[in-house]
Order: C-alpha cells, then sequence, then structure tokens
C-alpha cells in the first residue's frame, strides 16, 4: 500500500523493453544500420510522450530519474531567485538551496494547496527573474494544486514556472499547454514503467543550461547514452496508465472512501490531511491520536502491509513534515503521520484488512496511554 514509492513494472512497459533486449545493445547515437533502429525506437517513445502529454516532441528532454529532471529544471534556470511552496519534494527543494540564488517560499492553507494571493505577494518582492516551483499533485496528502492559474500569475509578472507533475502523470490529466508552465518533470517508475527513467519537458525557445555535460544527446541538453529500454517501457506505461486511468480512479476512490469511514469509525479524533482538496487516486495521509507512526509502521510492516511515513528522516532524527507544519499541523501530530497510497493491484479486503490491524493497534495504544495515566 505504497504505491507513491513506486509501482510495479505495466505488462506494456514489460513487453516493450523486452522487445529492445531482443535486438541487442543498441546506442541511439551510433551512425550504422543499428544505431538508426535504436534512434527509431527512442523517436517513437518521444512522440507516444508528446501525444500523451500534450507537448511537441522536441520540448521532451529524456533522464535517468524524476529527481534529474526537477535538479535540472531548477539549477538550469536562467532566473535571479526561486519561489518554492513547502510541499515540493527534496528534489526541487534542496536543488534551489543548492543553487545559492535566494529561495522564498509562499503559503499555502489548511488543505496543503498553495494561497494564490500569498503568492502574488511574494512574486512582487522576488528578484526579477523567478521560478516559481509548484508540484501538480502532492506526494504527502496527494493535494492537488492549482498549477494552471499558478502559471497565469507568475508570468503575469515575468517569472516562469517549473512543475514536478512526478506524482501526477499516469493518475490524473496532464496536458503540458493547458497547464502552461515552461518545464515539468516525471519518472517512470510512478506509473508502471521502469526505474532509472525520467523525462524533463522544457518549453520551446526557453533555455535550460544542461545539468550533465559530455555528448550531444539530446540536442546537446542533456549528455548521456540514451535507455533505449527505459524510454520505450516509459512510454508504453504512461500509455497503459492514461488509457486505464478513469477506470482505475473511480476503483482506488471507492477503496480510499472505505479506508477513510473505518478510520473515522475507530478513531473520531483521527486527522485526515487535505481531505477538503480535491485529491490523486488512492492517497491517504492520516494521523490517529496517541498512535505512535514509527511503531505503527513497524507492526503493519510485521503484519503484511506496506505503509509510509508522512515525515521525512535526517540524521536519525525524525522532523516533521514540512507541508503539514506550513499547513498549520501541530509537530507532534505531523510526526506521526502514516501515508497509505493504493494502486490497482489492491483490493477491498486488503483494505479491510488494514483497518482491523489498525484498530488493534489504536485500542493497545490507548491502553497504554490509560495505564500510564
Amino acid at each position: 500500500m505504497d504505491a507513491n514509492a513506486t509501482q510495479p513494472l505495466h505488462p506494456a512497459a514489460r513487453a516493450a523493453m523486452v522487445r529492445v533486449f531482443e535486438e541487442g545493445a543498441l546506442n541511439a547515437s551510433a551512425q550504422h544500420a543499428e544505431g538508426r533502429r535504436a534512434r527509431a525506437i527512442v523517436e517513437e517513445a518521444r512522440a507516444t510522450l508528446a501525444r500523451l502529454l500534450d507537448c511537441d516532441a522536441r520540448e521532451i528532454v529524456f533522464t535517468a530519474s524524476g529527481s534529474e529532471a526537477d535538479n535540472m529544471a531548477v539549477k538550469g534556470a536562467e532566473t535571479r531567485a526561486h519561489i518554492v511552496s513547502p510541499l515540493e519534494h527534496p528534489a526541487v527543494a534542496r536543488a534551489a538551496a543548492a543553487t545559492g540564488r535566494p529561495v522564498m517560499t509562499v503559503a499555502v492553507d489548511e488543505n496543503g494547496v498553495i494561497d494564490l494571493s500569498a503568492l502574488e505577494t511574494v512574486l512582487k518582492e522576488a528578484p526579477k527573474p523567478a521560478q516559481v516551483c509548484l508540484m501538480l499533485a502532492s506526494h504527502e496528502t496527494g493535494a492537488i494544486q492549482p498549477v494552471r492559474e499558478t502559471a497565469e500569475l507568475a508570468h503575469a509578472h515575468g517569472a516562469i514556472v517549473h512543475c514536478d507533475a512526478v506524482q501526477a502523470a499516469g493518475r490524473v490529466p496532464v496536458s503540458f499547454r493547458s497547464l502552461g508552465v515552461d518545464t515539468l518533470a516525471i519518472s517512470a517508475h510512478k506509473f508502471g514503467g521502469p526505474q532509472g527513467t525520467g523525462a524533463l519537458i522544457v518549453r520551446e525557445g526557453l533555455t535550460i543550461a544542461p545539468l550533465v555535460h559530455g555528448g550531444g544527446q539530446e540536442w546537446r541538453r542533456r549528455a548521456g547514452t540514451e535507455n533505449v529500454a527505459g524510454i520505450a517501457g516509459m512510454a508504453a506505461a504512461l500509455d497503459a496508465a492514461v488509457a486505464e486511468m478513469a477506470e482505475k480512479a473511480a476503483r482506488l476512490n471507492r477503496l480510499r472512501a472505505i479506508l477513510e469511514a473505518g478510520l473515522k469509525e475507530m478513531a473520531p479524533g483521527v486527522r485526515i490531511f487535505s481531505e477538503g482538496a480535491e485529491r490523486a487516486p488512492g492517497v491517504t495521509l492520516f494521523a490517529m491520536p496517541g498512535l505512535d507512526a514509527d511503531m505503527a509502521r513497524i507492526a503493519l510492516d510485521l503484519e503484511g502491509f506496506a505503509v509510509s511515513r508522512g515525515a521525512a528522516c535526517a540524521s536519525g532524527k525524525v522532523e516533521p513534515s514540512a507541508a503539514l507544519v506550513a499547513m498549520g499541523v501541530p509537530e507532534g501530530l505531523a510526526r506521526n503521520a502514516l501515508r497509505v497510497s493504493l494502486g490497482e493491484w489492491n483490493t477491498e479486503e486488503e483494505v479491510r484488512g488494514l483497518l482491523t490491524a489498525l484498530k488493534k493497534l489504536f485500542a493497545q495504544a490507548r491502553s497504554v496511554a490509560e495505564a500510564a495515566a
């Protein structure tokens, strides 16, 4: 139940990759028949992704991960400052900090959705030109952000916008043109493609300095021999994910409704974060009063349920989620957040089994608290 971390390889992606492997070792930059076959595979995949993501094929730069795509967009931007939401993945937030340029943050509301009026204030104060970084779907709460409105506001102030769509692509509709952003990152393994494969869309006419130097691949924007099999698998996976999106979303949202109703029944004081916002299908971040998240995660793991912490660990110390703190969540509660992110493989029986396991843990936590009192 940790689909936000990674997803199994989709059969369509596996088949596409096997076809490439059967061709043998191919280098898409080689100037011979084998190289031309590899180039054709890469460009066919690029065209597929362009169709699915509503961009021009020449705007796509293949990378080795979503993190690399985020780093390229942030570090390579010709800007004087970064405006970063507190929701961003470390691949964006830490990349911005590493540039040495000023990094400014913008407020979010109690549902973890960016405050556009606060953004306008920051845009007026920021050194120009600035870059606004806003993800499309939160990796923690699943909250969908008003990226299109953010882009319109940013452009009105001469800023560019980077969108981390890693948790959105393949799960919710993603149109580069409709969002109106300048760069957008995706990662294959989040929608059933292979790990170690990603892409950055760069708006035509925008200059992004290369992060990786070397050969002239990707129109001199990203050096390194293309991962032909990974690229083919990524395109096949996204094609399948988009085709299956509506059906999967309906099913995952039904399972989430069962989960959240069960949580509220067993623990009336449960906090379900971003519940009032539109969320990516199947994602629930919650905290139950008195239930330690670390102990619960370990106990659930022993019971056969894979869930994740809603907070990151740094230097052995559990730090509260920056996103939750920005939402006004008390630090103690933020430290006890657990994330369940369901995939199409999960069943109603498994969700009810998780609720049974949580009920047992919650009862034990209450007994300990009562004994201590």
